[in-house]
């Protein structure tokens, strides 16, 4: 899809293949909320492969900046690369596959599926996001559904 997306756009295709294929590499979701581990493993693969350490930086500040903060969060996008590799992680999250990863998500990080009476809530900080444990469903409502 990234690379669908990127044709209409004036962007850098081989930043962001790079970005596409390493943004989920280490989610924080996994390392006790580390948002520093995606760039760090991402850097650590690139510099295996010999990409140069400016291509190495552009990936890496897309890769620390592509995730969902909640819904009244600035993401601070700040290249057109980082804006299509996010556009296409958002569409991801939007199909089956994307609902699927989420109720796996919710079960590792202790989720209930649904807390009844508990009311969806549009986040204002990321730190309110990072630390919801309003269920699974709720996070549709706030998460998935504003893609």
């Amino acid at each position: 899809m990234a690379k669908n997306i990127v044709k209409k756009e004036n962007a850098d295709i081989f930043i962001v293949e790079l970005a596409a294929l390493l943004h989920d590499i280490a989610d924080w979701k996994f390392y006790d909320g580390d948002e520093t581990i995606g760039p760090k493993e991402a850097k650590k693969i690139l510099l295996k492969y010999d990409v140069g350490i400016k291509d190495i930086t552009h990936v890496c500040n897309i890769i620390a900046t592509i995730s969902f903060k909640g819904a009244k969060v600035n993401d601070n996008m700040a290249a057109i690369e980082g804006e299509v590799v996010q556009d296409t992680d958002r569409l991801d999250a939007m199909g089956a596959i994307g609902i699927a990863r989420y109720f796996v998500c919710g079960a590792s990080m202790d989720h209930y599926i649904h807390i009844p009476n508990k009311k969806p809530e549009l986040h204002k900080t990321k730190d309110e996001y990072f630390n919801s444990k309003n269920g699974s469903i709720n996070h549709f409502y706030e998460k998935l559904l504003l893609l």
